[in-house]
């Protein structure tokens, strides 16, 4: 398969201005025709030469270059209007071309989702709806006429008229086609409004199927308390008439923010107690606050080409963190985040399949919606409001808006705001975002006559095409406790500037312990020899809440290694300081079932191999199972009263308070499982009363090999509900024996209501198989074929979600001979496929070079 590369270097301004579009929607399910006036003009910045448009299976039924019809055959990705066709003044050309959403089975552009128009345009869908200069540095206002029978015609910006049977929309706000935005449907609105700093009204709608309007009041909150966060912190005002979001059933990403018509996978919307669990809900407030926060930071300033998706998913991402910690806890958010980041990014940073924040070169830029654009953006721009300071920040902040609103902006644009608002050079903080990899940073101590010195060693390992890369600004957030556990140095950042630095820490009466790496001031690795007394006094005493739980996992990890590696027993030690963590009324119960949470199989395997030993899955989850079922034998005694205290006084509410108590209890409750087999798991599943207890208990059964009963019950009852469902299919997967994933995956695959082309039932099947760690990696390699095979099967319909399920693979080279044979056969398969898309054949290739 040849891939021809897209690079940064080869960048071009578009060669027209492009100031109006106006498309009209004649929708019919497989025939629909759009017509298109663009208002064009030789940009005198760009290259000159032909017109170039971007587009993908559409039929061309008529060209006119102002009213003249012109002759143009298209190719296989747009079409090419030459410069002598073309006048050295403004001109609008008229295209109408036929398209058929109902066969639309890649939800990319225009297609049908349960009967519903619907779009999906981010990042190169637009073409596959019209002929356009498809790039996110083209920006123009849009009107839309809609045409059709459905009831409800929504396009982006305000509603400006309408009749039976049609509706037209004019968005003020010049933006890139990857924004656009259609949705008609037969549709019910959950409807509120919303006043402005500035006393403009708002009206709020979601848009749902009927019989789904009772599901969104949290949605809508978590909306209205979005808007006036981004007033109250950041200082953005919403900017159109009516702000509008389209839940959807098939959708590949979570949502999209699509100028005042956001459009959302259905499952980050509806919610009940009886039909979404805590974590659910969490979800649903913090993407529903990032896509309304992208309202400024990816519209109103958006990225000039797709090299800076990080500019503004990574800004973006960062202020929904922030949001979510003031709604919630931050130390608890804060620790989810860091969870996340070690188990998705560092994977990423480790294999074959690293990038930079901002990479030089794509095949396929669907790829490239990465952990690392998303997640490590984010903690890029945290690391750079630590280093210049919250008023730095502000001050930046405000400059960014001011200088960049309505521009496709640049990392370069961004930087150099930061540096024109705080006197900052910021040259070195720069490779953050152009170098891959996870720095490692090792620290030494000394304490000599009331001084303590630590010296700091940056190590940036090679990655894919960068073997070599030059020191980083890291800032180092480091407090000093005394030995009775007094702080006597409050945090202070450290800034990391050479491959080795000392810092030295004077009029200390007694040597300190040092807490080091605070809140995870930065995204690295930090490696220090610390012994287990030291990470327990640190776990009892350390006044930050991140390297509280820190030192908690990280003595956890030490015990699990020599578990599996050694054979040892459960250190006494670590269950002693665990229970004291666990029982203690003053910390937070959110924070104390994050503390009971054991590490991950996988993150064993990655923590195993940096360490110099081959993984082996069995010998991971075998020790794993051990080391909880030793954890509940020290917690036995306490643990029916610590489930008793943290019952839930009155009607059910997702908030921080009650989800924090129901994820202590049902952590306590799969420790008491472990101890009676499951019989207490019956019983909360009997008496749960919301969905967060009921899979819970459930999940606690099936791990404990039972809860047939139970998943015959739950069936029963929500057979006719697919998000729930998805819900029942992912629990099994999940939570199925190693030795029988494989047959698992096969029964469930096999039902009638496996839909695989709907991508939240693929996830929850596909996607869970590779979840189960040892399952997944089972000796006989059943699951690499499995995954294989779906993979194969999808790609033809959705290369996108394909693509993404395919990362799976992507640690193969730190485990043995035999299963990397048993995974490089399957790429290699997957390779050899006829007709591999573009996106599935990028990423195979490049985990078979690693």
């Amino acid at each position: 398969m040849t891939q021809t590369p897209v690079k940064l270097v080869d960048y071009q301004p578009f060669s027209h201005v492009l100031n109006r579009v106006e498309l009209t929607f004649r929708l019919a399910p497989q025939a629909t025709r759009v017509l298109a006036r663009l208002h064009l003009a030789p940009n005198p910045a760009g290259p000159g030469g032909d017109l170039r448009l971007d587009g993908e299976g559409l039929r061309l039924i008529a060209l006119a270059l102002d009213g003249v019809a012109l002759e143009a055959t298209p190719d296989a990705t747009g079409l090419t209007i030459a410069a002598q066709a073309l006048p050295d003044a403004p001109f609008v050309l008229e295209s109408e071309v036929e398209i058929a959403p109902e066969g639309n089975t890649a939800l990319e552009g225009l297609y049908m989702s349960g009967g519903m128009y619907c779009t999906q345009c981010e990042a190169e869908g637009f073409r596959k709806i019209t002929f356009y200069p498809d790039r996110p540095d083209v920006m123009a206002r849009f009107d839309v006429r809609i045409e059709s029978e459905m009831p409800v015609l929504l396009s982006n910006g305000n509603p400006v008229a309408a009749g039976p049977g049609w509706a037209e929309w004019h968005d003020p706000w010049p933006k890139p086609a990857y924004l656009f935005a259609l949705v008609a449907g037969d549709l019910v609105a959950h409807s509120a409004s919303f006043t402005t700093a500035s006393g403009r009204e708002v009206a709020l709608n979601i848009w749902v199927r009927q019989g789904d309007e009772g599901r969104c009041a949290y949605a809508m909150d978590s909306l209205i308390r979005s808007m006036r966060w981004d007033e109250q912190v950041y200082g953005r005002e919403y900017d159109l008439d009516v702000f509008n979001i389209v839940a959807v059933d098939d959708f590949n990403m979570g949502a999209m923010e699509n100028k005042g018509l956001n459009i959302f996978n259905s499952k980050l919307v509806l919610a009940t107690p009886e039909t979404a669990t805590d974590t659910d809900y969490e979800r649903i407030e913090a993407v529903i606050a990032h896509e309304y926060f992208h309202n400024w930071t990816g519209n109103r300033i958006t990225c000039r080409d797709w090299f800076q998706l990080c500019l503004k998913e990574g800004l973006t991402v960062f202020r929904d963190q922030q949001f979510s910690g003031d709604m919630r806890s931050h130390a608890v958010k804060r620790i989810e985040d860091v969870l996340a980041l070690r188990a998705r990014q560092f994977r990423e940073d480790g294999g074959p399949l690293a990038h930079a924040v901002r990479p030089d070169a794509y095949v396929e830029i669907n790829n490239f919606y990465t952990a690392t654009i998303y997640e490590k953006g984010a903690e890029v721009i945290g690391m750079l409001k630590a280093l210049v300071g919250e008023a730095g920040y502000k001050a930046a902040l405000d400059l960014y808006f001011d200088r960049h609103d309505g521009q496709a902006a640049t990392i370069e644009d961004w930087l150099r705001v930061f540096e024109d608002a705080t006197g900052r050079d910021l040259t070195q903080f720069k490779r953050w975002y152009t170098e891959a990899g996870t720095p490692r940073v090792k620290v030494t101590e000394d304490w000599a006559e009331g001084v303590f010195t630590l010296t700091l060693q940056q190590e940036l390992p090679p990655t894919p095409g960068q073997p070599d890369k030059g020191a980083k600004v890291i800032p180092v957030a480091v407090g000093l406790l005394n030995p009775n556990g007094d702080e006597v140095v409050p945090t202070t950042v450290l800034e990391l500037v050479e491959p080795v630095q000392s810092f030295r820490f004077e009029g200390l009466a007694a040597r300190p312990v040092a807490s080091i790496l605070r809140g995870f001031s930065a995204p690295v690795v930090l490696e220090r020899n610390v012994s287990a007394q030291e990470r327990a006094f640190l776990l009892a005493h350390d006044t930050d809440p991140f390297n509280k739980w820190e030192a908690g996992r990280a003595l956890a990890k030490d015990v699990l290694a020599r578990m599996i590696v050694e054979g040892a027993e459960v250190s006494r030690d670590w269950l002693a300081a665990l229970a004291r963590v666990a029982l203690d009324e003053s910390l937070d119960p959110a924070f104390r079932a994050l503390a009971l949470r054991l590490p991950g199989e996988d993150d064993m395997a990655a923590t195993l191999h940096d360490a110099g030993h081959v993984p082996d899955p069995a010998r991971i989850h075998a020790a794993r199972r051990a080391m909880a079922g030793a954890l509940a034998q020290e917690l036995a005694g306490a643990l029916p009263g610590l489930m008793a205290g943290l019952a839930v006084q009155g009607p059910f509410a997702p908030d921080a308070a009650q989800a924090g108590k129901r994820a202590l209890r049902n952590a306590g409750l799969a420790l008491l499982s472990r101890l009676d087999g499951g019989a207490a798991a019956e019983a909360a599943y009997a008496q749960a009363d919301n969905m967060t207890d009921s899979l819970a208990a459930l999940a606690v059964l099936l791990e404990a090999g039972r809860g047939a009963a139970e998943l015959a019950g739950f069936e029963a009852r929500w057979a006719g509900e697919r998000l729930v469902m998805d819900k029942w299919f992912m629990v099994q997967v999940l939570h199925a024996a190693p030795q029988d994933l494989a047959s698992v995956v096969e029964r469930l695959t096999t039902r009638a209501d496996f839909d695989w082309k709907n991508p939240n039932r693929f996830r929850a099947v596909i996607g869970a198989l590779a979840a189960n760690h040892a399952g997944f990696h089972h000796a006989s390699g059943a699951g690499y074929r499995l995954l294989a095979d779906w993979l194969l099967r999808l790609d033809p319909k959705n290369p996108q979600t394909a693509a993404r399920m395919s990362t799976a693979f992507e640690t193969w080279p730190r485990y043995d001979a035999d299963r990397q044979a048993l995974i490089r056969a399957e790429l290699e398969r997957i390779m050899a496929a006829p007709g591999l898309s573009r996106d599935l054949g990028e990423m195979a290739g490049r985990m078979l070079a690693g």
